[in-house]
C-alpha cells in the first residue's frame, strides 16, 4: 500500500488506517459488535484479538493506527503490540485523542460509557497517560469530538498547551462529530496561535449516508490540513448486517452496485470515501481479521461515475442521520 504526505506535516500515511474504537472495549455501538467478539470479553482475550487484527493490518500494508483515551484499553493494546512486535516508530504513524474518559468499567451496559471534558487538566492528565502507553510512537494528538458547545476552541489555556506540544514536534488535530461538524471544522481552520495555524488534521464523519461536511473538509484540505474519515460504514448501517426494513430499498441499491463492481458492500462504501480528492485516510473500524481484509479490498474497487450517481441516492438529511446514530444500541 502506497503512502502519502499527510497535510502540512512530515508524516507519511496510508490511504486506509485502522481505528481501534471497536477493539479496545467490550461494548460499542457498531451493529453486530457482540458477534464480532464471540462473547469473549476478558481483557486477555480482547488483547489477543486486537493484536491479531493489528498483525493483519500491518501485514497488508496499513501504516496509520488511530486510538483514543476513551476507547477502553485501546492504547494499552496498541502499545503492547508495538513493543512485542518491535515496531519502529519511523515505520508507522500513530494518532490518539484526548477529551473523553472511559467510564464503563469493562461493562457492556453502563450508565455512561465515556465522559467528555475538554479542560487543561484533562489534557495534561491524558497526555501523560497516552505517552506513558505509546511513548515515542505517538505522532498525532487530537481533541476528541470538539464542539462549539464545549468551547474548547475558545479555551486559550488548552490552545496554548497544544501549541507548545506542536512546537515540540507533535502534530495536533481534532475530531468532530454530530450535525454541526461543518461549523467546527471551519472554526478549526481559522484557529491560529501567534499567526500560525494550530491544527494539522481534522477527523470527521463522511459516508454515503452523511455527506454534509464535504465542502468544509475540502476547505480544510486546501488549507493544508490532513483529512481522516471515520465511520465510513456508518457504524454497520452500510454493511450486510443492516437488516432494518426501512433500509431495504437502499440495501438493494448497495447490493446492485457492489455486484456490478465485483466487490462487497463494505468495500464499496470505503471506496466511495477514497474517491473523494480531499481525503487522506479512511479508517477501517474492523474488529475481525476477515472484515479488515474485506475493507482493504476497497483499494481495488474501480469507482466510476455510475457508482457516484447511483449511490448519491443514499444520502440522508443531516438531522436524520445523527438521530438514527444516536439510537444505535451499545452491544
Amino acid at each position: 500500500m502506497d503512502t502519502r504526505k499527510f497535510g502540512r506535516t512530515k508524516l507519511e500515511v496510508t490511504p486506509i488506517g485502522l481505528g481501534l474504537a471497536a477493539l479496545g472495549r467490550p461494548g460499542y455501538i457498531n451493529i453486530g459488535h457482540s458477534a464480532d467478539l464471540n462473547g469473549s470479553y476478558a481483557v486477555g482475550a480482547m488483547e489477543t484479538r486486537a493484536h491479531a487484527v493489528l498483525d493483519a493490518a500491518y501485514k497488508n500494508g496499513v501504516r496509520y493506527f488511530d486510538a483514543a483515551r476513551s476507547y477502553g484499553r485501546a492504547e494499552e493494546f496498541l502499545g503492547s503490540w508495538l513493543r512485542s512486535r518491535e515496531i519502529s516508530p519511523a515505520s508507522i504513524v500513530i494518532g490518539s485523542k484526548w477529551g473523553y474518559t472511559y467510564t464503563a468499567d469493562w461493562k457492556i451496559q453502563a450508565e455512561a460509557h465515556e465522559i467528555k471534558e475538554h479542560s487543561l487538566d484533562v489534557l495534561r492528565k491524558q497526555w501523560s497517560e497516552s505517552t506513558s502507553t505509546l511513548g515515542e510512537h505517538l505522532d498525532l494528538y487530537q481533541i476528541h469530538s470538539a464542539t462549539l458547545a464545549s468551547a474548547v476552541l475558545e479555551n486559550e489555556q488548552v490552545l496554548g498547551q497544544l501549541a507548545a506540544m506542536k512546537n515540540d514536534g507533535l502534530a495536533i488535530g481534532l475530531s468532530v462529530s454530530g450535525p454541526n461538524q461543518r461549523a467546527v471544522i471551519e472554526r478549526a481552520i481559522a484557529t491560529e496561535i501567534e499567526g500560525v495555524p494550530l491544527f494539522d488534521s481534522i477527523q470527521a464523519t463522511w459516508n454515503l449516508l452523511e455527506t454534509s461536511a464535504e465542502s468544509s473538509l475540502a476547505m480544510a484540505r486546501e488549507a493544508g490540513m490532513g483529512v481522516i474519515i471515520k465511520e465510513a460504514l456508518a457504524n454497520g448501517r452500510l454493511t450486510d448486517r443492516n437488516s432494518s426494513p426501512g433500509f431495504a430499498e437502499k440495501m438493494a441499491l448497495l447490493h446492485s452496485e457492489a455486484a456490478r463492481l465485483s466487490t462487497s458492500i463494505d468495500a464499496l462504501a470505503l471506496a466511495a470515501v477514497l474517491a473523494q480528492p480531499w481525503v487522506d485516510i479512511v479508517l477501517s473500524g474492523a474488529a475481525r481479521e476477515e472484515h479488515l481484509l474485506s475493507n482493504l479490498s476497497a483499494l481495488d474497487v474501480l469507482w466510476d461515475a455510475t457508482a457516484e450517481d447511483n449511490l448519491g441516492l443514499l444520502t440522508e438529511s443531516t438531522e436524520e442521520y445523527w438521530r438514527r446514530r444516536s439510537r444505535l444500541k451499545w452491544n
